[in-house]
């Protein structure tokens, strides 16, 4: 289970922790976010999202920010994933949550093997959301807002089935997607879709 370890490396100075979600999918943006947790106020049960059912990740994400010190959410368009490409896309996701903190930090603790081109000091972490208390309960933040994001989605192109499968290459959205073709929702640089596009 993730611990306050490796955030207590780089006290004195508070400490950030940073995940994303939806590197993978066809369609939709990518989500990051960054969290401040106050070592003593930790919600009971932070992991790394994809090991939580929905429900328990929609009540931590309520005790999350309600009990952190500060919380951020930043995302990377469709548009910018095509043009910058996932990566990079993600990196501009990772950056836009840290502006969007209301308090400063010492350090930023990253899920994964690279951190972005940024002004904080930075640490990668891989497996981070697995590790370190700060980025599960960033990882679960990025989760939940990029799923209400989906959801929303759905209901604008309800062929594709993103309220279950989130944007992700399920058998029912590549069936949509032969079908009906891709939405502005796409990312056209992925292969599924690219490919369609050439048809």
């Amino acid at each position: 289970m993730p611990d306050f370890s490796h955030e207590l490396r780089h006290h004195p100075g508070l400490v950030a922790g940073v995940d994303e979600a939806g590197r993978g999918p066809l369609a939709g943006p990518v989500v990051a976010a960054a969290v401040i947790l106050r070592a003593e106020d930790c919600p009971d049960g932070l992991n790394d999202s994809k090991q939580l059912t929905a429900a328990r990740r929609a009540t931590l994400e309520v005790e999350i920010k309600a009990r952190a010190l500060c919380w951020g959410i930043g995302t990377a368009s469709v548009e910018e994933i095509d043009s910058l490409n996932i990566l990079w896309a993600t990196m501009l996701a990772m950056k836009r949550a840290m502006e969007a903190l209301s308090q400063d930090c010492a350090h930023v603790l990253v899920d994964g093997n690279r951190c972005p081109d940024w002004r904080w000091p930075a640490t990668a972490v891989v497996e981070g959301d697995a590790k370190c208390l700060s980025i599960s309960a960033a990882s679960i933040l990025a989760k939940e807002a990029r799923d209400r994001m989906m959801v929303e989605a759905a209901a604008l192109y309800p062929h594709y089935g993103w309220e279950s499968n989130k944007g992700y290459g399920s058998p029912h959205h590549l069936a949509a997607l032969r079908q009906h073709g891709p939405t502005a929702f796409h990312r056209r640089s992925f292969a599924p879709v690219a490919q369609l596009l050439l048809l």
